[in-house]
Formats: structure tokens, sequence, C-alpha cells
């Protein structure tokens, strides 16, 4: 065999090598661009549907403004506002399951897959009755609850939660709702609603620094004089008996300083505005949320001050309407660190990772097989070479075989390279080699002997 030429052996391994080279790239580059893929759509940001209106409402305006910071700061979960024309129309879309979340008054008919995950802010009842004054036509004198029976109230907004509402105070005050008059104004008649002559009092139902509020206390206080403001004295029992309500107080000055309005803290009723999700949104994402608004609500406030009146809701299990598991675990500080929330998933990743190595190793050794079966023809070959070395006659048929021993020696490294054997397999082509060269050596002086004249050496 010529030194210079090479085995087709060591050409097929290169062969193969560098095929395996491709292969292990190729698969590289596919576990790579999956791993990035997963990775990226782990970390994608989650956005929700939140139904929310009416159009140009204050509820509106802050669910754009955190929507904005959320999509701003790069938040993992986005707000998009569905605009409608009011609360019923969103708890429709909620019930429907076509949003995640909805901007609702906590008295109204929910469906039981509402749980709640942001108070907005507090609506309190605000009930008052014009003084009259010179010139203008003189009220009934309305003190307190009792005095509404057989009267007229003016409610501010369309919706029948207001009325419902109104009628449980009644009830709860001991007047019969029936003997009292209810006429609705839209948020926008305050004006309509000062210059009615047949209201003997008047009713609104939102936030302390309501516009509405004020501009509505303002009007009627122009046109039939000061208000005189009605205390709701049963607030606390009604809190007890509808858990969906809360006692509250409106304190001294709040309307107005000068002249005071009230001239002293008032008892009433508030009911929460919120945010409420569906039971199936999932609990990461939810806790998420609860964290960016109350992490944001600041920052939010400093265009919309509204923002700043953001609340966390009743965690307790009896609450009337319950927080969802979320909302509840951000809030309480039981929420599950990164390992507890993906134990099973690295857990399994290892197990999966684990799978796949002893499947390529399977794979390495059975696509080394050939290469493996050539490591034990060359083994043999070795053996046989021993065999003869001790039939030679010439130096240059030692020195042919001492070629053909190192080919295949060559051969073997090649095979102990692509992984195909093992050190221990090396080893033992090596000891096999080492007894070929003293073959090689005793069979060489023998030769030198015959042509010297000299005795020949017995071998082996």
């Amino acid at each position: 065999m010529s030194e210079q030429s090479e085995h087709p052996g060591t050409t097929r391994r290169r062969l193969r090598r560098r095929n395996s080279s491709l292969l292990i790239l190729a698969v590289g580059i596919l576990v790579f661009g999956a791993a990035a893929g997963a990775l990226s759509y782990a970390l994608r940001p989650v956005t929700l549907t939140i139904a929310v209106g009416p159009t140009g409402s204050d509820d509106i305006k802050l669910i754009q403004g955190f929507a904005q910071a959320f999509a701003r700061d790069g938040s993992a979960v986005r707000l998009k506002p569905v605009p409608t024309q009011g609360a019923a129309e969103s708890i429709a879309l909620f019930t429907a399951n076509k949003v995640d979340l909805a901007v609702v008054r906590g008295d109204l008919s929910l469906p039981a897959s509402a749980e709640s995950v942001a108070v907005l802010r507090k609506n309190v009842v605000v009930l008052w009755a014009p003084s009259g004054g010179k010139g203008k036509q003189r009220p009934a004198k309305i003190k307190s609850i009792d005095d509404l029976a057989g009267h007229k109230v003016g409610v501010i907004g369309s919706t029948q939660a207001n009325v419902t509402l109104l009628r449980v105070i009644l009830t709860e005050s001991g007047v019969n709702p029936d003997k009292v008059a209810v006429s609705q104004f839209a948020v926008n008649k305050a004006a309509d609603l000062a210059r009615d002559p047949s209201l003997d009092a008047y009713m609104t139902v939102g936030p302390l620094n309501s516009k509405v509020t004020a501009d509505a206390i303002a009007a009627t206080a122009a046109a039939r004089g000061e208000p005189k403001f009605i205390p709701i004295e049963v607030s606390e029992a009604i809190a007890q008996k509808h858990p969906l309500y809360a006692s509250e107080e409106i304190a001294g000055s709040i309307f107005s300083s000068s002249p005071a309005r009230p001239e002293d803290k008032v008892e009433t009723v508030s009911v929460n505005h919120l945010i409420i999700a569906q039971h199936n949104l999932h609990e990461a994402t939810v806790g998420t949320l609860d964290r960016q608004l109350f992490t944001q609500r600041l920052q939010v406030a400093r265009d919309l001050p509204a923002a700043a009146k953001i609340e966390k809701p009743d965690t307790d299990k009896d609450a009337a309407l319950p927080a969802h598991q979320g909302a509840a675990a951000y809030i309480d500080g039981t929420e599950r660190t990164f390992l507890e929330k993906y134990s099973d998933y690295i857990w399994g990743g290892i197990l999966l990772i684990s799978g796949f190595g002893s499947a390529g190793a399977w794979l390495r050794h059975h696509m080394k097989r050939d290469e493996r079966e050539q490591y034990i023809t060359h083994r043999d070959n070795l053996l046989t070479l021993i065999s003869r070395v001790r039939s030679a006659e010439t130096p240059e048929q030692l020195a042919a075989m001492q070629g053909d021993a190192d080919a295949l020696l060559r051969e073997a490294l090649d095979c102990y390279d692509d992984g195909a054997i093992e050190e221990g397999d090396l080893s033992a082509i090596g000891l096999t080699l080492e007894q070929f060269h003293h073959a090689v050596s005793d069979r060489r002086a023998v030769i030198s002997g015959d042509r010297t004249g000299l005795p020949r050496m017995r071998t082996g």
C-alpha cells in the first residue's frame, strides 16, 4: 500500500464525518430556532380586551390612559379598550365572552363568571332637597328620608341601577318606595333637572369629585335655593343586608367651600365601580395586570387624577363579589415564585432533554455502527499481519506490512475521533500494534541473520 495514497475507508469516513457535521449543524440550528421561538412566545405581551363606556366618559379616558401607559412602558400585559354605549352593553359583551374585562358598577346584574380585579372608584349617593328663597316657589320641607313619602325625586343618570338603589334606601329607612315618584335625567341635563318645579328632592350616584354632581348641585341652588343634604342614617344596616353597598361619609364643604356644601359631614351609601375579569382568565395574567395598575396609577394620575383613586378589591372569601385569584394572590402576597410556577415545566424539560440525550446517543451509536464494524475488521487484520510477519522472507515484505499496519492505525484513530470506538478499544489496538512491532523486529533479525550466515534465533 502506498503511503501517499489514501485508504478508501478513510475517504468514506471523512465524507461521513462531513455529512454528520452538517447534520449536527442543521439540528443545532433547528433546536436554536425552536428555543428562540418558544422564548419569544413565552415573553410576548398579553393583550386583554376591556369593555368600557360610554364614549367620551371619564371611565373610557381612564382605561385609555392606562392602555397607553402600559404600551409605552412595554408592559407584559396590555389593554385594548372596547368602547360601548354604557354598562349594559359592557356586561352583555362580557357575558358573551367577547371581552376579557369590563368596567361596571358592582350592584349591576353580573354573570357568575365575573370576579373583581380593581376598584376604580367609590360611587356615593348624594341626596339633597332645595331650600327655596325669596321670589322662588316654596318647596316641600324635606329634612330627612322619611319626608320623601308622597313626593318626587329627580335622579341623575338613566341607569335603572340608580332607581334600584334609591328603593333600597327608602325600604331600609321605613319608607314605602311605591309612595315616592321618580323622574330620571341624563347626566348632561342638570339644567332641566333644576328647572323642573315638580321635583322635591334630587339624587346622584358618582364619585365625590364628580363634575356631574357638582354641576347639578350648583344648578339647583341657583334655581331653587341652597341645598339641604339628606343623610342616609341607615347606611350601616344597608351595608349589612346588602353587601354590594358600603357605608360612607360625605365630608363637609366637599362640593363647595363658599358657601359650604354640605355644612357638615353627611352619612350616605356607596357602591364600587370596578374592573371585572372572567373567572377563567389566567391567574398570572391578572396578578401582573394588578401589579401594573397599582404601580403605574400615580404616573397616569398626572394626566388623569381619577387614576389615584384606584383601590384594591376585597379579597375575603365571603365578599359579595369575589376577587379574582390572580388579584388576590398579588394583594395578599401569596403569588407563587418562578420556581413554584414552573417547577413542573423545568423538571419536564430536564427529563425531555435527558430523553433527547439518550436518543441522540443511540442514534449516534447507530450511525457509527459501520465504523465500529470496520474497527473490528482492522483489529482482526492487524492480528493477521502478525501471523504474516512470521512468514515474511524479505525486508521489503516487512516494510509493506508496516505500511499496512500504519494505515490500519490511522483508520482506528479516525474511528476514535468520530466517536465510533471508545478509549478502551483504542488501547486494544495499541497492544496489538505493539505485538506487531515486536514480531517485525524479531522477523527482521531472523532475515538479517540468514543473509549474514549467522544461525537463526528461535522466536516465539
